[in-house]
Formats: C-alpha cells, structure tokens, sequence
C-alpha cells in the first residue's frame, strides 16, 4: 500500500512494492499526482477532502476526464491494496474550518476494477464493491483511459447510442438483454430530444435485432416518419382492429356509459347477453364452455337483437332502461365512420391470427417494429385501444410459454396517459393491464418500454419496475424529485446535473449500463427522425399566399374526418 499518512495533496504518491510507477501508468502529469484523500467511508455515501489547487491544475489537463476532476457528476478513482475503485462526486462544498485550500465532497462508488501489475491501467472493471477503503486513502483523476476500461463492453450483446461524457471518443452501449428483460424508461422534458432519442435506440434494436418483435403505440404520429422505410405502419386507414378481441372489462369501457350501482347493473346485462352473443359462433361449439372473455367473434346485429329480445322479456316491475343504454351506445359506434377501423361490419371474420402476425411483426419481413399511430382515433376509445393491444401482447406471451419463445417489446409513447398515478387514475383498462406487464412482463419475455415527460404523472410503482432509466432534462421540480426517487443510490451525482443536461444528453443507469454514466446521443439520420421537430414561428409567420386552400383543404378534412381519397396526395 502507498504511505498515505506522509503523503499532502499536491505531492506525487510513491508507488508501492510491486506496483507500477506513475510513469507506467499511462497518466498525464496531472492524473498521477493525488487530488485528495478520503476523511470518512459509509456503505452508500462516503467523503472526501480534495486539494483546491490540484482541481485547478487539472483543470488545465488535455486529458477531458482530468480536466473535469472533482466536479460534480465526474467519476474520480482510489487506490486498494490490489486494484482501483471508481466514485462518482455527488456534491462540493468548501471547508469553511480550514483556510479554504480545501474542498468537501460527498461520493459515490460505483464499482471496482484489478490493476494490471506491468501498466498500472484499470481492468476487468465491475459495479460493486467487495472491500472498501480506509479513511486516508488517496484519491485521484480518473482518465480517458481509465473510464475506456471502465465503459468497455463486457461481452454481452450491446448497441452504441452515443459518447460518455466529458469524453470525445468512448463509445457509450447499452446491453440490450438487460435493458429490455427488466423493462426500461426514457424521461425527458419537451424539446429535449427525447424523440428523436427514442427513435435512435429503436433504430440500434432494430438494426441489432432484424428478426425482432416490437410495437409501438404513437400518439401523436411522429414515428411513421421515422420507421417508414424498416417498420409497419398501422393507423386508423389500415389498423383494422376487430372489437370481438375485446375482453369484458374492455366491452364495458367502450360500451357503458353509467357509474356506480348503474353501472354494476348495466355490466351484469351485458355480460349476460355478450356471452350469449360469442355462444352463437361456431367455434364456440366447437371449443365447448367459453367466457366473456373468449375472444371469439360475434356480430354486433346479434348482441343488439339479444339485448332487444331480454328487454322484451321484463315484466313490469323491471326497467328497461339499462338495456336501452348499452343498445343505443352500440348503434353510435357502428354508424359512426370515426370507429369504422374497430367496430365495421366488415371485422366480423376469425382474423385473430392474420391481426397478431401483422401487429406482432410474426413473420417480420424485414420490418421488425410495428408503429400504432392513434392519433386518429377518438380520445373517448383511445386508452380501450391501447388496452387491447397491450392485452394482446401479455395474453400472447402467457399461451405461448409453452412453445418456443418470441419476446415482444411493448413501447408506450406519453406513459403517463396510461398509467398515470392514484392521484390521477380513473380505474382504467390501460392502466391496470401495463401495471402487470410491469410486474409479471419478464416471466413471460414481455418487455416494456416507457416513454413520457411528465414522470411525476407516472404511477410509481410502475417506474420502479424499470430496471434501466434514462433522464433527459427535467424542468419541472417534481419529476427531477421523483426520478431522484426511483434512481438507486450510487446515481444520485449524476441525477444533480439533470436540470443542467444539454439537449439530446441523458443520464443512464441501472441493468442496461455497467455504472450510471452521461451520455450524449449520437446524430440520427434525417430520413430516420420522427416528425416532432417544433414549427419556426418567426420563419413560417413571415411567408404570405396560399392560406385560402389551406383553410378549404383542412375544412374538408376536418369535415370528412380525413377520409376522402383526394386527401392521401396531400
């Protein structure tokens, strides 16, 4: 071991028996030399005494991980009797007992890595610690080269998605198995980049994985353009989604309109005549006993004749108001062109196994990723068809444990819509089918992806089942607090830089990553962005002409609901 007891701050430290000298270290002048000792050790937080001076004069380094030494967020490494263990500085704080030479800082570590005996050079990095250090052992800058070891990939299968902050060339991975066998969640203000992030790393799974199984439900429309070339896009126009997969929680969300015991007594009406209404398909004879659930196909003419027919049979004393409620609500559907791509009469047919192959991309086809534009669809059935096709994912999963395995990965664009938290829900069927998948997903090769800016919405328990998270900028309070919640506690250094993220920079931790790291996403291919970019409004307000056949074409689409032919050329 290095005396550490003669040893001041600004002095070169003399290399132990056996140990390689600084020159065969690979450092700079400014990296060998001590840039503080540690003064206290604790399993989740220790701290640290830096030289003000040595910070300063690495500061003037070439070395980019020199140069950031001490800073909060920066990783700094200690010497062990036979290897290295890197921290990273949560916090600085000047000692205001001493001449003011000295700056406090609290620390994290991340993980610990052997010393090659000839180089002195970090390897075989790994997260955790098994022995911990004693108060007074030196610390120093960590390097380029020391965090190219401790950022190497250890064999698994990865994707690159950028550069390690502050470096220019470290190449930053995310092991993809990890990432997605634990469910992941990118968080991010808007204008942070956080789709175009998102459409990066889809890209790096899809280019990883050609025969890969992903669906993505959009929102707002912005991944048609980013997919259009490698995915299937799946909107309103060719979506073409039969009601009959509904389950009952769902027929009642889209069916019922009534609360409370109403609402009890109309479910309990409809139940009864759904399951006689499914009963009258062939293959229910064929299959034998059968629930509401059954996705077995029936006709919507059958389930309003059946309530009609229980409604006849009422005596007196009964009302006949419930029954009128649900058949009323399901003749608006169907006579309403909005819901033709669920509830047209055209969806009657057993295509359960054509809709699955298309959605689940099963066979792929090259086109591994399957985008669900929604933002056709009416707002009142949205999260009912959000429901379904999550329900679908999970349901595939649980019948088909028993064959051979085809993992499917389940992104949700704006989470917080969906699953949103106690203070916001509405006991809905989105919420509690994602909170499953959150919890139960893995078992079953179920991955979920979560994409939103308003993680404070998020239900909590939900992110907490994220394995990997990756925090863009967060301007609301709230969110950086409940991210700093969810984020374990070797991340909280990098966590504080997170109001202080450049656009297009995240900070990534847990199963995805070896240690929490900054990372700053790398350019994406014009014809691969999503269509999110924000309108120019000083360019657009100074151009003139043309503004009256804008107004009659989006009168007409408007009017039409964007169903007429001439409209696909514009």
């Amino acid at each position: 071991m290095i005396d550490q007891e003669n040893q001041g701050f600004g002095q070169t430290a003399a290399p132990s028996q056996g140990a390689a000298s600084d020159s065969m270290l690979g450092l700079g002048e400014e990296g060998a030399k001590p840039i503080g000792k540690l003064v206290e050790i604790a399993g989740s937080s220790s701290l640290a005494a830096l030289d003000l001076q040595r910070l300063i004069e690495c500061s003037q380094d070439a070395d980019a991980s020199i140069a950031q030494a001490g800073q909060v967020g920066s990783q700094i490494k200690i010497r062990t009797s036979d290897g290295w263990l890197i921290a990273s500085v949560r916090n600085q704080r000047q000692d205001r007992e001493g001449d003011g030479s000295t700056v406090m800082a609290n620390i994290d570590f991340l993980g610990e890595g052997d010393e090659e005996k000839l180089t002195g050079k970090i390897h075989r990095f790994r997260r955790g610690i098994t022995r911990y250090p004693i108060p007074g052992a030196l610390i120093y800058a960590a390097s380029d080269a020391d965090l190219q070891q401790v950022y190497a990939s250890d064999g698994r299968s990865s994707i690159q998605i950028g550069t390690v902050y502050p470096t220019k060339d470290i190449r930053a991975g995310l092991y993809v198995d990890a990432m997605l066998g634990k469910h992941f969640a990118l968080l991010g203000s808007t204008g942070t980049g956080k789709s175009t992030s998102a459409a990066l790393i889809l890209h790096r799974i899809c280019d990883a994985a050609p025969q890969g199984h992903i669906v993505m439900v959009d929102p707002h429309g912005e991944y048609a353009a980013a997919f259009k070339d490698t995915g299937m896009i799946l909107n309103v126009d060719n979506l073409q989604m039969p009601y009959w997969l509904m389950n009952f929680e769902e027929h009642c969300e889209a069916f019922l309109t009534t609360s409370g015991s109403e609402r009890n007594e109309d479910a309990d009406i409809l139940a009864k005549c759904l399951l006689k209404a499914r009963s009258k398909n062939r293959l229910a004879e064929s299959i034998g006993k059968i629930t509401v659930d059954s996705p077995i196909p029936y006709l919507l003419s059958d389930l309003t004749q059946i309530l009609q027919d229980e409604m006849g049979k009422l005596d007196k004393a009964s009302s006949s108001a419930p029954y009128m409620r649900i058949k009323n609500k399901i003749d608006e559907l169907r006579n309403d062109p909005r819901y033709g791509f669920m509830f047209s009469g055209m969806l009657v047919g057993d295509t359960m196994r054509a809709f699955i192959s298309k959605i689940f991309r099963m066979p792929g086809e090259g086109k591994p990723i399957s985008i669900i534009d929604v933002s056709g669809v009416p707002s009142d059935i949205t999260s009912t068809v959000v429901a379904v096709l999550s329900r679908l994912v999970f349901d595939f999963a649980i019948w088909s444990r028993n064959d051979q395995q085809r993992p499917i990965l389940f992104v949700c664009e704006e989470a917080h819509r969906y699953v949103p938290n106690e203070k916001n829900a509405e006991s809905s069927a989105v919420g509690r089918i994602l909170s499953r998948i959150a919890k139960e997903g893995r078992k079953y090769g179920v991955s979920l992806g979560l994409i939103t800016q308003r993680p404070s919405d998020l239900a909590e328990g939900v992110l907490s089942q994220c394995g990997t998270i990756m925090a863009m900028r967060l301007n609301n309070e709230r969110d950086q607090s409940f991210v700093k919640a969810a984020m374990p506690e070797g991340a909280r250094g990098f966590l504080d830089s997170i109001p202080a993220l450049r656009n297009r920079e995240c900070i990534i931790c847990g199963e995805g990553v070896s240690i929490p790291i900054r990372v700053s996403f790398d350019n994406l291919e014009e014809e691969k962005r999503p269509s999110s970019d924000d309108p120019s409004f000083v360019s657009l307000w100074q151009q003139a002409g043309g503004e009256e056949d804008l107004v009659e074409r989006t009168v007409e689409r408007w009017r039409s609901q964007g169903r007429k032919k001439a409209d696909t050329s514009l």
